[in-house]
């Protein structure tokens, strides 16, 4: 039943407006990926890391800069509905954050 939201969305809404949607997001997360690899590196340099990245920080920051060229080609509407669903969910995030926090509780 977790999944009845997504299909409810794929039943009623055109598939070229749900690909922009999930291409810009997974783009944006590709791109929050490729700079937080680039940033752990500086920051936090003797981290245990389960995975290596070759070439840093080369290879990360050409991967943010494909990914940022690739959702800059997409159309202004994709945007502002990244922006609307980002703001909801940050708004469910803090709500539920708020409610369930283990800090909350003591």
């Amino acid at each position: 039943m977790r999944h009845a939201p997504c299909s409810l969305l794929a039943g009623f809404l055109p598939l070229n407006l749900l690909g922009e949607l999930v291409s810009i997001g997974t783009l944006l997360a590709f791109t929050v990926v490729c700079i937080g690899v680039i940033v752990l590196r500086k920051t936090r340099p003797n981290m245990p890391r389960p995975y290596r990245t070759p070439w840093v920080p080369w290879v990360p920051a050409i991967g943010a800069i494909i990914c940022v060229a690739q959702t800059v080609l997409l159309p202004p509407d994709t945007w502002m509905r990244l922006f609307v669903w980002m703001a909801i969910g940050v708004v469910v995030y803090f709500c539920y954050g708020r409610k369930h926090s283990r800090l909350n509780h003591h």
